[in-house]
């Protein structure tokens, strides 16, 4: 009988393509959204192109800010996003897939030898992209998770279509071996009527599947390439330019503050930056951990300006927003030498401190977290002379005429535009300083 390879890896493969390349255009139409300098919901869902509320899923949007969620973020605004090669690399493996599937054993050897090859480089890419998200953001994304299970089934289809080609290329060696020597021509003798029909032998073995020249293998890859890299290269192409936005967004007006009472922290030496922040602000905690993973913090000598959106000593709001943060605030000043580990502390702590601050015991809930974790400060925290620090924080915002919101940030004087704050902030630090070196 005919030797017959199955054809359902090549269907499994074309299914894991395609699935690869639905997850990888909803994420890459998400990040295009964001190129408006807005700030809009994402389509995270295992269903692809489901579309969540704003901010329902974190993992999400911190994925898409991370460093690692794009190349050249330095260079171009947003970066290039990884996503546009998978699905160019998706792309490719869905036609390759589907050729491969309609051509059955009239697809040469290579085919699955080159499925092999390039179908587990996803696999091995996603698996890079995991340990990122677990060790370095700490969450996993849904539309990412469905990349990852996308190149794992295209894995699996294309192992198993090197396997089943393997042994097929057994079966038909071992039957063409087998198969008995030809009859010769029988030549009728006289007489012999001359009407009988030959007898036709319909169990011979199929042709053996042809192997392919090497170059296939060689063409393939280079059509993997064209097709990984065409997505990026359009998309370059239509990127507008953002370098007349950077700049007018304002400048500090009285960069020096007299008297003292604002807190230096960071690199000596640095970049001179200075930051106005509320400790229980969620978008401030944000901003300070793409700073860290953007490896900028590091290269700053950072004024710190603390900017409580706390009417319990902030005079500019009649009710609180982070209702808290002028305690932790001074829990800040008292610690001098300590602040920036105060301040991060606060970071960290900030969903149970903002519980704690609204729970029954109010304030009293979070100092004790505070004597708890920074023992010795509660003579320092409800002094007089600390209160009138703070003040003086609060009339440096008002002389230099800002906003009541936080984070801001000035570079020098000029201050970064809320709007590059999050996937354009590489690009925007590297223009407003080209002497710092974004990872």
């Amino acid at each position: 009988m005919p030797s017959r390879a199955p054809r359902w890896p090549a269907a499994l493969a074309l299914f894991a393509s395609l699935l690869g390349l639905a997850f990888g255009a909803s994420s890459t139409f998400d990040y295009i959204k964001h190129l408006d300098r807005q700030v809009h919901d994402l389509h995270c869902s295992f269903v692809p192109g489901l579309s969540v509320a704003e901010g329902a899923d974190t993992a999400c949007r911190t994925a898409m800010y991370s460093p690692y969620a794009a190349f050249f973020r330095d260079r171009y605004w947003g970066g290039i996003p990884i996503s546009l090669f998978a699905v160019g690399a998706f792309a490719f493996f869905a036609a390759f897939s589907l050729y491969y599937l309609l051509a059955g054993r009239h697809a040469p050897r290579r085919a699955p030898q080159f499925l092999l090859l390039a179908g587990v480089t996803p696999l091995l890419v996603s698996v890079g992209m995991l340990l990122v998200s677990l060790l370095r953001l700490g969450s996993i994304c849904t539309t990412c998770a469905g990349i990852y299970v996308s190149s794992t089934l295209l894995a699996i289809a294309s192992i198993a279509a090197f396997v089943h080609d393997r042994r097929e290329a057994r079966t038909d060696a071992f039957l063409g071996a087998a198969a008995p020597a030809p009859f010769p021509p029988q030549v009728p003798l006289a007489g012999e009527a001359q009407a009988i029909a030959p007898t036709v032998i319909d169990d011979a073995p199929a042709p053996a599947r042809r192997p392919g020249s090497p170059l296939l293998l060689l063409a393939w890859l280079t059509g993997l390439a064209i097709f990984a890299v065409t997505p990026a290269l359009l998309y370059l192409s239509a990127l507008p330019s953002y370098s007349s936005y950077l700049t007018g967004c304002g400048k500090l007006e009285k960069p020096t503050e007299t008297t003292g009472a604002l807190l230096q922290v960071g690199s000596r030496g640095g970049q001179q930056a200075t930051l106005f922040v509320d400790p229980l602000c969620p978008t401030c905690k944000a901003l300070h951990q793409r700073l860290v993973a953007e490896g900028i913090f590091d290269q700053l000598d950072t004024t710190l300006v603390l900017f409580p959106l706390d009417s319990d000593c902030n005079w500019m709001l009649d009710r609180p927003m982070h209702k808290g943060a002028c305690l932790v605030s001074k829990a800040i000043l008292c610690s001098e030498h300590r602040a920036l580990s105060v301040l991060e502390w606060a970071y960290d702590e900030q969903d149970a401190l903002l519980a704690e601050a609204n729970a029954g015991g109010g304030l009293a809930n979070i100092q004790a977290r505070i004597r708890t974790r920074w023992p010795g400060l509660d003579t320092c925290i409800e002094s007089k002379q600390t209160q009138q620090r703070l003040d003086k924080m609060l009339r440096h915002a008002v002389d230099n005429k800002l906003p009541v919101s936080t984070p801001q940030m000035f570079l020098g004087d000029t201050r970064l535009c809320d709007e590059d704050s999050d996937i354009g902030l590489a690009y925007a630090v590297t223009k407003l300083a080209p002497n710092l070196r974004p990872r």
